[in-house]
């Protein structure tokens, strides 16, 4: 059994680390790299055995615009292992390698767990972290605006794929806790452009969801910054709440109530290094398009 790491671009490992991927989460990450959003930031550290990966931990550089300061963190993901390698160890000593060389060369480390391994990272010296998440206040009703109003953009348009890739590319700080090297991230989630409207006259993307009644407003990609009340006033869909999947900035954040978020039925945040203790003392939100 031999620890390989940071290997990306060696497509025989990257395909054996695929295959383990959509065994254990169901998602297949090839065409990512193949359209060129893997940049490097993603670095995968696992053990392999006879041309098969049998237990990983990624290391995922993150770097962030929070509250005016840049931080530069470590967010750890694709923590799995093959069943027939289970309880051996394996996800464990990954980590602690992670730990090791990164640890004195950032401002923290953090990750989302699943809920059933939380006694598994509290062994590794991790805190569980709070958030906070951020909705519209019901008596807040946004005017629509005049101009243009959000639109689901063509997924057939070449020209607005390319438009989304340098806007997502030279995206302005729209948050309190802003994701400088997105790239990446933002277009895992939306390569294919599902959930993206677009308001032309503000040249301004947006993320957008609904999850029955309540509107995610998951992600705003626009050169110049914009107001979240000129934002939401130009979505036309009806929606009983809206939720932030960010944090809005100082300016924006009196629209909203902050609520503590522990991950829910989902995951829980767990941190190393005190300067991740200023995600609860901040009140701030991981952006959703940032979790790996």
């Amino acid at each position: 059994m031999k620890l390989i790491c940071n290997y990306m671009e060696d497509v025989f490992l990257r395909h054996a680390l695929n295959t383990l991927t959509q065994k254990t989460f169901g998602f297949n990450f090839e065409d990512w790299v193949v359209n060129g959003c893997f940049e490097g930031d993603y670095i995968p550290y696992s053990f392999m055995e006879d041309g098969k990966i049998l237990s990983n931990a990624s290391a995922n550089r993150m770097c962030f615009m929070q509250n005016g300061i840049r931080r530069n963190y470590i967010q750890i993901g694709t923590v799995m292992t093959d069943e027939a390698y289970r309880n051996k160890g394996l996800a464990r000593k990954l980590v602690e390698q992670i730990i090791k060389e990164f640890e004195s060369r950032c401002d923290g480390i953090y990750l989302f767990g699943d809920i059933s391994a939380l006694d598994f990272y509290r062994k590794l010296g991790f805190e569980e972290g709070w958030q906070h998440q951020y909705v519209l206040k019901t008596d807040y009703i946004p005017k629509l605006r005049n101009g243009a109003l959000f639109r689901p953009v063509d997924k057939k348009d070449a020209q607005i794929k390319l438009n989304y890739i340098d806007a997502v590319r030279n995206s302005a700080v729209n948050s309190s806790l802003e994701q400088i090297n997105k790239y990446g991230l933002q277009m895992f989630y939306t390569w294919d452009l599902s959930d993206l409207y677009y308001a032309d006259d503000i040249d301004c993307f947006a993320v957008i969801e609904m999850w029955d009644d309540t509107l995610m407003l998951q992600s705003v990609i626009c050169k110049e910054h914009l107001s979240l009340e000129e934002i939401i006033g130009r979505i036309n869909m009806e929606y009983c709440c809206l939720k932030l999947g960010f944090t809005p900035c100082a300016g924006d954040a009196g629209m909203f109530e902050a609520y503590v978020y522990d991950g829910g039925e989902d995951y829980r945040m767990f941190y190393r290094g005190k300067e991740l203790e200023s995600i609860k003392k901040e009140k701030l939100f991981f952006p959703q398009m940032s979790h790996a």
